[in-house]
């Protein structure tokens, strides 16, 4: 079995990281137009540096929850049993990688890398950033910006994403709203490749009716489940 794995915000939350798009998410406290463009980060660099810097130091005094946990090892049990799993997630935190999961496929960026717009080098990071840090390959200053996928900028390896959803035996949704493009459009894909479509979330997302099943609760508790499930 090759299985298609989507996951967003909400198989985070529980490790402590805040979700973007209800009424208490990120984006209600914080204006993304201001910290989460290019145009922003062109306007006023240290403001938009000091808030990825905030965002890093929560994601590393975060640590992986049971879901995390479940999907690596569904990671393991498929490939002992022939299958696959491509796990492409939202999430710019590293909780899937901590969890143990081998290959994450990050289609918004990684919030501990930074990525230099002069020489373009992508650089693993923890620590804080600010205009006068240097690019540690090319040395200038003024020129390193999270490696992160702002809005109107375009998500990475999209290709590949494509060609694993339509090679997929079942599509799941984990911990998304169903409001962010491209990805809120892989379950209409899918069901249109005829791929069995499942959500697993708190609530219904914004497309739940798009899904052939639905699962809901907290994700640490509905993603070790499902798992051991489809494993047996």
């Amino acid at each position: 079995m090759k299985v298609f794995i989507l996951t967003g915000a909400g198989i985070s939350a529980e490790s402590g990281l805040g979700t973007f798009r209800d009424k208490e998410g990120l984006w209600a406290r914080f204006d993304p137009m201001k910290l989460a463009t290019p145009e922003a980060f062109e306007r006023d660099p240290e403001k938009v540096l000091a808030f990825y810097n905030m965002r890093r130091q929560n994601l590393l005094a975060a640590s992986p929850n049971a879901a995390h946990r479940a999907l690596a090892r569904l990671e393991a049990g498929l490939k002992e049993r022939g299958g696959s799993l491509f796990l492409c997630t939202q999430n710019i935190d590293d909780l899937h990688e901590r969890a143990g999961s081998q290959e994450v496929t990050h289609m918004h960026g990684e919030l501990l890398k930074v990525r230099c717009i002069a020489c373009e080098a992508v650089t693993s990071w923890q620590d804080d950033v600010d205009v006068d840090t240097p690019c540690p390959s090319c040395r200038r200053t003024g020129v390193l910006r999270p490696h992160v996928v702002w809005f109107g900028e375009m998500p990475l390896f999209m290709e590949a994403i494509y060609d694993a959803l339509l090679e997929a035996d079942l599509f799941v949704a984990i911990g998304t709203s169903g409001s962010v493009y491209p990805a809120a459009g892989f379950v209409a894909e899918a069901r249109a490749a005829g791929i069995r479509t499942c959500e697993i979330n708190l609530e219904p997302s914004d497309n739940a009716r798009l899904f052939d099943e639905g699962r809901f609760g907290p994700a640490s508790v509905t993603v070790p489940e499902w798992v051991e499930r489809l494993l047996a």
